[in-house]
């Protein structure tokens, strides 16, 4: 079959895709933007990308397209009920990333509780030699023990940032958007509840339309002002516009992103005038892409392919 992979340096140059070329007659691009999409999958059987749209518009004239393998747990980039129509297959991957977003979770979160970048600034300045005393904590920083660790999404990763959180001897609550959550190890609270108790509140949700601008204007004059947000789910279950006047303002102590309301963030966004990383720390989008995560995603890719080429179903999401 020919295979059409898309987006290749989605997962970083550094790893092989071998697992994936070998299965087909491969055809592979180091990127893809939408409109080079319809040209490059005309003849494709089966497809492998992770943000380019795949809808009626660029599917319509690929007529032998069987399978779309998404470098990613989410396919909001595919449009699920046409491809239904047409017969075509979409396979997703579960799970390869929980440890490498738990651990950027918490990353961003005490860069900004511990005033990291301001204490390595001290030190590197050569302020801190200068000085006599033996310390420094001129800027105030609190323990996560005793604290109260809220969630939204409580999901692989949701659960494994529960875990870690009540290692670090916190209290653990979460909020479940659509009430349908099984998980009964945390406090399960209403969405007011868990603003006002967070001392750390850690959004996982995917984004949909009960999640876009879940955290808002309204939303974050109901967090503590020592509160610190931190981001890794999608930019847009946060208002950035919201975020940044809440800031600025003081309703909150500090946010670490890892996502933001578009991809790569725009000049324009507010949040790019915040320079105090005290308060606010940007990541690209990175938290999913330890070394490790990128491997098990094309591993888990090659075998969803192999799977459907053997008859099989393994992972396909739109069934």
């Amino acid at each position: 079959m020919k295979i059409v992979v898309l987006e290749r340096n989605s997962v970083g140059t550094d790893i092989s895709i071998e697992g994936i070329t070998s299965l087909g007659e491969a055809v592979v691009y180091p990127n893809t933007v939408a409109d080079e999409v319809v040209e490059r999958i005309h003849d494709a059987e089966i497809i492998v990308a992770n943000k380019v749209p795949l809808n009626e518009g660029t599917l319509k004239d690929a007529p032998n397209v069987k399978l779309i393998c998404e470098f990613a747990t989410g396919f909001d980039n595919v449009d699920i009920a046409y491809c239904r129509s047409r017969g075509i297959k979409v396979a997703n991957i579960v799970g390869y990333s929980t440890d490498s977003v738990a651990q950027h979770t918490f990353a961003l979160c005490l860069y900004v509780l511990e005033k990291l970048k301001r204490y390595d600034d001290y030190v590197k300045s050569g302020t801190y030699a200068a000085q006599s005393r033996f310390s420094n904590f001129d800027l105030p920083f609190f323990e996560l023990a005793g604290k109260t660790w809220g969630i939204v999404g409580m999901g692989n990763i949701g659960r494994k940032v529960a875990q870690i959180a009540a290692a670090f001897g916190c209290r653990v609550i979460f909020y479940s958007v659509t009430g349908k959550s099984s998980c009964t190890d945390y406090e399960r609270v209403d969405f007011d509840t868990l603003l006002a108790e967070s001392d750390v509140l850690s959004l996982h949700c995917p984004l949909s339309d009960l999640t876009r601008h879940l955290i808002n204007k309204e939303a974050l004059k109901k967090m503590k002002s020592s509160a610190v947000l931190v981001n890794v789910a999608r930019g847009p279950v946060i208002c950035d516009e919201d975020l940044y006047e809440a800031l600025v303002e003081g309703e909150i102590a500090g946010a670490g992103l890892d996502v933001t309301s578009t991809e790569p963030m725009k000049e324009s966004n507010p949040l790019s005038r915040i320079q105090d990383s005290s308060r606010l720390i940007i990541t690209p989008h990175m938290a999913w892409a330890s070394v490790e995560a990128r491997i098990r995603c094309v591993n888990e890719t090659a075998e969803n392919i192999k799977a459907f080429l053997s008859g099989g179903n393994r992972n396909i999401v739109n069934l």
